[in-house]
């Protein structure tokens, strides 16, 4: 694929991030789940999980590092980039060299990315500054690689380290200014999470360019409730691959205890 056919894919990507008409994305984790929501007609686009992809590999999320990121990221791509399916990548904190890993990722035919504002060697929050010149660094690769149209999901956990919806507000506006697609405001391990009224404010405060997480279950806002609110992407993170994991353990249960 040429840098011309592949910044037009970026360019229907970013389209598909509609607030109020959501692009949902039903998250992969190898190249086996990336074939099966390719397969889908409904599926528009996929996106990595890089917690799924870490736990694949048998190490935690913040230490897998590049290399076991990309290895993974590079056998969903070569599943959905020959179908002209939009990828959009987990990369953590983008690691040490950030305008590296996005030439590299493009080098594989993918269109976007997650980046967050957590130093993941350090396990702090970067500083604003930090945090915004690492996603104008992140898109001047892209430029430089010939996809000037490469859409970044800005991810603040803000609100993982104590902080107040106020402040992954001030962090989100920041990161739309300097280029960023849309925001992805983390609740943190814990579950703290994020209310439909934080939601709502999140909504008005980025003008609808919001990504949400989706959890599945009972007392979950759903697809319709977040496509009413008006946020522009829906993702499930490591749900569906927790899904695959519980089926899995009770079938082996069922099968060893036969």
């Amino acid at each position: 694929m040429n840098s011309a056919e592949q910044n037009s894919i970026a360019a229907h990507f970013r389209s598909l991030h509609q607030p109020g008409n959501p692009l949902v994305l039903a998250n992969v984790y190898d190249a086996a789940t990336a074939n099966v929501i390719t397969s889908l007609p409904s599926a528009k686009a996929i996106a990595t999980a890089s917690y799924a992809i870490a736990a694949t590999q048998g190490v935690y999320d913040d230490d897998m590092g590049r290399e076991r990121n990309l290895a993974s990221i590079t056998k969903i791509a070569s599943v959905a980039v020959p179908k002209k399916i939009p990828v959009s990548a987990d990369l953590q904190d983008g690691y040490d060299d950030i305008k590296e890993t996005i030439k590299q990722v493009i080098g594989l035919g993918v269109v976007g990315c997650n980046i967050e504002d957590v130093d993941c060697k350090a396990k702090k929050l970067r500083t604003l500054e930090d945090s915004v010149h690492r996603i104008k660094l992140a898109l001047e690769a892209a430029k430089e690689a010939g996809v000037p149209e490469f859409a970044i999901n800005a991810r603040t956990d803000a609100l993982a380290f104590g902080g107040t919806i106020d402040e992954a507000i001030e962090r989100g506006k920041a990161y739309l200014a300097a280029g960023a697609n849309t925001v992805f405001v983390w609740g943190g391990p814990s579950g703290r999470g994020v209310s439909r009224e934080e939601i709502k404010k999140l909504v008005e405060a980025f003008e609808g360019r919001l990504n949400v997480i989706l959890r599945f279950g009972e007392g979950y806002l759903t697809v319709p409730e977040l496509r009413e609110i008006g946020v522009a992407r829906i993702s499930v993170g490591p749900g569906l691959f927790r899904v695959a994991m519980n089926a899995y353990k009770e079938a082996a249960e069922a099968l060893l205890g036969a």
